[in-house]
């Protein structure tokens, strides 16, 4: 991490994130506006998907991996471009999973439901009505990332039920919630629940990607 970026994020991060490679994702609107220069994309570290989810879990990093290797697939030889990926959740996002999740996935891509952006001039960049949610026929979270521009389309399924446990640590949690837990408790916790987190931001055989109708 560089002097200038420290400088900017004064997060006073208690966990390693910089090793986890970013998604990398256009946004003609961002270019259109000079945010950024012409086809230069944006960043998206899971960091800032920790910040926006307010936590870190394996919820949120199966999202920020499944949208990451989702967009890997439909763009090979490209970055992905915002406003062109449409997203279907295969759950209600009432669901406490696909409700997270979904925030994720609509974080990274820009796809949104009818309150979403609704574009420049002309409609340029409009994202509405590109974040659907289908009844759960899987047992596991799963969701469908198209291209509007090839309507080529994956599917993504995250095996949560292979994730690892927190083992004898997750007896903590109420401790740390209360506010009572010893550093000793605290640390074990911090260890555990963060190694569930690396596994799944690491570990692909947690997920299956197919091609989708």
């Amino acid at each position: 991490m560089t002097e200038t970026t420290n400088q900017r994020d004064l997060t006073n991060w208690n966990v390693e994130y910089e090793t986890v490679e970013p998604i990398r994702i256009r946004d003609p609107v961002a270019e259109a506006l000079t945010v950024l220069g012409p086809g230069e994309p944006f960043g998206i570290s899971y960091a800032d998907v920790v910040k926006a989810a307010g936590h870190s879990c394996p919820t949120a990093a199966g999202a920020f991996r499944l949208t990451q290797l989702a967009l890997a697939e439909l763009y090979p030889d490209e970055c992905p471009v915002r406003g062109d990926i449409e997203v279907t959740a295969g759950g209600p996002k009432s669901d406490a999973t696909y409700g997270v999740m979904s925030r994720v996935v609509s974080y990274v891509t820009g796809a949104a439901e009818e309150d979403g952006f609704g574009g420049l001039a002309g409609g340029y960049g409009d994202r509405r009505h590109h974040l659907h949610f289908d009844r759960a026929d899987e047992a596991d979270p799963t969701f469908t990332f198209e291209r509007t521009d090839t309507d080529d389309a994956v599917r993504v399924t995250y095996h949560v039920g292979n994730v690892p446990g927190a083992g004898p640590a997750s007896q903590y949690l109420d401790a740390l919630i209360e506010g009572t837990a010893t550093d000793e408790e605290r640390t074990a916790f911090a260890a555990a629940w963060h190694g569930r987190v690396r596994a799944v931001l690491t570990d692909d055989d947690l997920f299956t990607i197919t091609e989708a109708e």
